[in-house]
């Protein structure tokens, strides 16, 4: 059962400590320890019994099978195709993908774009209206609570304190330092100066994006790291089963039959959040915004009534889709936060397949996918990509769950 329910509120932030950089703490601790978001009526899935554990959930992965950079292009990766009742796998490359999809069917993608969420200025004045030093100071935008006024980590902290004006780009884009969180986290309202600049626009031009941890070398095209279609900026992280569309392939798709629906969800940084509880039904999982509109829930439902598929690109889509669908598996418009865990036991309500990549060991994607297929047969289909050197997550190649 999928239930709307009113979760206590805590910060979404981590203690971290002073002087420490603030992106690298990201990964190391805020990843960690990131909490559920505090938006009333968040979506949540009754979880189903299990005694599977953590280990359950391991394999062996060299590191020379982290994918470092994207290949060029983007659906020239490698396809592992896996028949979910047969357990047979196919090695194709991506842009065959097209052949394994039905007129009727409906391609469900998730249109959000990351934002360059570091941003490096310094305290251009104090709270007791004295005047600040050129000392850097950093911000990791993490969530907007409302129009310019966002939850961020700063490094270091000492450097934004309440009352604090930050500035950035010679004052191109200043924060003032609103309050403290329970657990360090700085919500800070921003104020763009220049004329017709918007806040996203000024972000572009000052801002970095922050990597996931396991990618190590230099990206020289940061926009390799959003998806073609790609429209609307709130990500910490990539949707990155769609970084292998392009627009060619994607019209390919169109041409013959399917639909191709978008819902938004924005990656927070807690899926980079790893699960510690060694039960993992204790584990507590993460919340991200999510929206349907009511023209995707009807063509949705319009297709599926007609015995067409629901083909969910990555992991995120699902997501969506799983949260939104009612009992009887249709799609309902919402506008709201899901914290969904999906892991072995899940009884899916709506999709129907799956392109994704490969995931990390003892992730709760890897625990999702693993839903949609039987366990073993996604562990003994990753042992055979990792023999075959299959390139592995964020960057790495992709496997379609049909």
């Amino acid at each position: 059962m999928i239930q709307t329910i009113a979760p206590p509120i805590p910060s979404l932030c981590a203690a971290r400590p002073e002087g420490a950089d603030v992106y690298a703490t990201m990964i190391a601790q805020q990843a960690a320890l990131v909490k559920p978001s505090t938006e009333q009526n968040m979506i949540r899935n009754t979880l189903p019994p299990t005694d599977l554990t953590l280990s359950d959930f391991r394999y062996d992965l060299p590191p020379e099978r982290i994918a470092q950079t994207p290949v060029e292009p983007r659906d020239s990766s490698r396809l592992m195709v896996l028949d979910r009742r047969t357990g047979t796998l196919e090695h194709r490359v991506f842009r065959d993908i097209v052949d394994y999809l039905d007129p009727g069917d409906t391609l469900v993608i998730n249109d959000t774009r990351v934002i360059p969420a570091r941003i490096i200025g310094h305290r251009a004045r104090r709270a007791d209206g004295s005047e600040g030093s050129a000392s850097p100071v950093e911000l990791l935008l993490l969530r907007q609570r409302e129009e310019g006024v966002w939850e961020t980590l700063a490094g270091p902290g000492k450097r934004a304190r309440p009352g604090d004006i930050l500035s950035f780009g010679d004052g191109l884009l200043t924060a003032e330092v609103l309050g403290i969180a329970e657990e360090g986290c700085r919500i800070v309202r921003f104020t763009v100066h220049r004329e017709g600049l918007t806040f996203f626009a000024a972000l572009d031009l000052l801002g970095t994006m922050p990597l996931p941890p396991y990618i190590t070398h230099k990206l020289d095209n940061p926009e390799r790291y959003q998806t073609v279609y790609s429209r609307e900026a709130g990500s910490a992280a990539a949707p990155t089963a769609g970084l292998h569309f392009t627009p060619e392939l994607l019209d390919k798709i169109r041409e013959k039959g399917i639909a191709v629906a978008p819902v938004l969800l924005h990656v927070g940084l807690g899926t980079f959040r790893p699960v510690k509880e060694e039960r993992i039904a204790e584990h507590e999982m993460h919340s991200e915004y999510i929206r349907v509109t009511q023209e995707t829930a009807d063509l949705v439902n319009r297709r599926r009534a007609a015995g067409g598929r629901v083909i969910a690109v990555g992991t995120t889509s699902c997501r969506v889709l799983e949260s939104a669908a009612d009992e009887d598996g249709r799609l309902r418009a919402v506008d709201t936060d899901t914290g969904i865990f999906i892991y072995p036991g899940y009884r899916f309500r709506i999709v129907d397949a799956l392109i994704t990549n490969f995931h990390l060991p003892e992730s709760t994607l890897l625990m999702l996918v693993s839903a949609l297929a039987d366990r073993e047969t996604i562990l003994r289909a990753y042992r055979t990509a990792v023999e075959m050197g299959y390139r592995f997550f964020s960057f790495g190649d992709a496997m379609f769950i049909k």
